[in-house]
């Protein structure tokens, strides 16, 4: 058990650069979207408009690398193990370190993320697959449409989890009550029924096995973002890589109503 912090340094000094479900549980963490300031009040929009998919946790100021309020000092071009930079809406490459690209006019959106419910479910005996057989969770982008603000435009990404039926209900209470971190699950069952073709090859991150009798469950996803520019295609954007992300300070439990 170390503390967010204490992590973030190890990632500062390149000791881990893969995904982070599990780590230091208890604590929140963060997805994250860099954009030009020019586009910032924009994206601010979108976000407001689909809190579900992109519940704000904190806005640095513009051209500021550190934040203030979920984790005081954190370097946003550091302290998240693997980062992505989006050109045109085109991944043009990942890096540990982003530094090389901070602008004086760029704006950090941080996101909440739903591995930070993954340790209500799993205190609620809930199972969290891919936390098992240690991968990334399974992500996809669906035909379920975001509300469209300004130059920004598309569909959401959904996280899913395989439940045995006995564990939804339960899944539904934990995770409803933090909608901060996405809050309930958008669909349960059928993956065609939102647009995901093959429940084994996710868009992002791993397949996990969904054993007989369990279902499917999804919730909405703070990845959501990057279908949202591959579909925009702004000029330049940084992002996490999909499940490397910020490990704040926030207790996950003062993210509940």
């Amino acid at each position: 058990m170390m503390k967010p912090s204490e992590f973030r340094q190890i990632v500062r000094e390149g000791g881990h650069t893969g995904p982070t479900a599990g780590i230091c549980p208890g604590y929140a963490q963060a997805n994250l979207v860099i954009l030009p300031r020019e586009l910032a009040y924009d994206f601010l929009l979108f976000a407001q408009r689909n809190p579900k998919s992109c519940p704000i946790l904190e806005v640095s100021d513009t051209g500021s690398r550190y934040l203030k309020e979920i984790a005081p000092g954190a370097d946003i071009a550091k302290d998240i193990p693997r980062y992505r930079i989006y050109e045109h809406g085109v991944m043009t490459g990942e890096y540990t370190d982003v530094s090389a690209f901070w602008r004086d006019d760029l704006v950090s959106f941080l996101i909440g993320c739903s591995f930070s419910f993954e340790g209500e479910l799993m205190e609620a005996d809930v199972s969290v697959r891919h936390i098992e057989e240690g991968r990334n969770v399974p992500m996809y982008i669906t035909n379920i449409p975001c509300q469209p603000a300004g130059v920004f435009q598309g569909n959401m990404v959904v996280s899913m989890r395989p439940l045995p039926y006995d564990q939804i209900v339960k899944s539904v209470l934990v995770t409803g009550s933090m909608p901060k971190v996405h809050g309930a699950p958008v669909h349960i069952g059928e993956p065609a029924a939102i647009g995901i073709r093959d429940i084994h090859t996710p868009d992002f991150g791993d397949s996990v096995t969904i054993r007989p009798g369990e279902v499917p469950v999804f919730w909405p996803c703070g990845v959501t973002p990057q279908a949202v520019l591959m579909a925009s295609k702004p000029a330049f954007a940084i992002t996490h890589a999909p499940g490397h992300m910020l490990v704040t300070d926030v207790k996950n439990v003062n993210l509940k109503y």
